[in-house]
């Protein structure tokens, strides 16, 4: 057995006037109750430290510099690294990222259990728009503050096993899920903050939403035969509401844990990574099943293309 203690770190809504050294603590506190509950592995939610700032717009993208982070850690994230370490505890958090180039990223890190980063992943599949749109009840904005993601679907050697990184919108396309796989992943972990309602299907409310998250997570895990944890920064933050639905699946797809409410909160659950060999050895066994001859259109086009018609 290849056991990872694992800690769901739910964040409940971060309050635009509320300062990164006391999200930190607050962080820090469910960190804590981790090490008292033993986790050897602890993951926040997509952009931990901040308000969802996407919400807003800004005509000049320099006003919400702000809320990026030049460096990682840095002054105010510093205490959060040097207590994991401390704990002997392994942590992945998410924040929006500024790089020296000047370049914008939502981004998520990996450390191993002596506080030091060793993986790090940038959000491919940004939602929403780039430009104010007044047809929406809600605005989405990742394309206007973010770049794509250029590091790919990395998969790194962590916990005595192989652990990928994803962030919210990519938990719903399953190349994320095959990229990864295809590099032996065992346990996929990442952040979310969803809005509770689509801002174009107000009719899409938050059981509808929250269904399709759980139908993402548990095709992922099953199809490539690894667990997922999925963690959630949830509740009412500015007015805007997120969905909770903080979550582990085990690599037949089933539900094992799920957080309730919308607050801050840890879930902890036992993984045994060599779960993920009967999966990865008889059904999905990639070497002798998969038909790459066939699949060319997944890489070689973007958008549809319908087939010729008969005559």
């Amino acid at each position: 057995m290849r056991n990872v203690r694992v800690g769901a770190a739910q964040l409940g809504p971060i309050q635009k006037a509320e300062s990164r050294s006391h999200v930190v603590k607050r962080m820090l506190a469910l960190l804590d109750d981790a090490a008292k509950q033993g986790c050897t592995l602890v993951v926040y939610p997509e952009l931990a430290l901040t308000t969802f700032f996407p919400r807003w717009y800004a005509e000049d993208r320099a006003e919400f510099d702000l809320y990026f982070e030049a460096d990682m850690p840095g002054p105010e994230t510093v205490p959060l690294f040097e207590r994991a370490a401390q704990h002997g505890i392994a942590i992945s958090l998410g924040y929006a990222e500024k790089t020296p180039e000047g370049q914008h990223f939502n981004t998520s890190i990996l450390t191993d259990r002596k506080g030091a980063i060793i993986g790090k992943y940038r959000k491919i599949h940004l939602p929403g728009h780039v430009e104010f749109d007044p047809e929406r009840t809600h605005q989405h904005l990742e394309k206007r503050y973010f770049l794509p993601g250029d590091l790919g679907f990395p998969v790194f050697h962590a916990q005595d096993g192989l652990i990928g990184m994803c962030i919210c919108n990519d938990r719903r396309w399953p190349e994320t899920y095959r990229v990864m796989g295809l590099q032996g992943v065992e346990m996929v972990i990442l952040g979310f903050n969803t809005p509770s309602v689509n801002s174009q299907r107000n009719s899409e409310g938050l059981e509808e939403r929250l269904f399709h998250h759980r139908l993402s997570l548990q095709a992922g895990a099953y199809q490539n035969a690894t667990w997922v944890v999925a963690v959630a920064k949830a509740g009412t933050e500015d007015g805007h509401h997120l969905m909770g639905g903080t979550l582990i699946v085990d690599p037949e797809g089933h539900i094992v844990a799920e957080l309730p409410g919308e607050a801050d909160g840890l879930l902890v659950q036992d993984c045994d990574l060599d779960a993920t060999r009967f999966g990865k050895e008889t059904i999905f066994d990639f070497k002798r099943h998969r038909r790459i001859e066939h699949y060319g259109p997944i890489t070689a086009q973007v958008g549809v293309v319908l087939p010729p018609k008969t005559a």
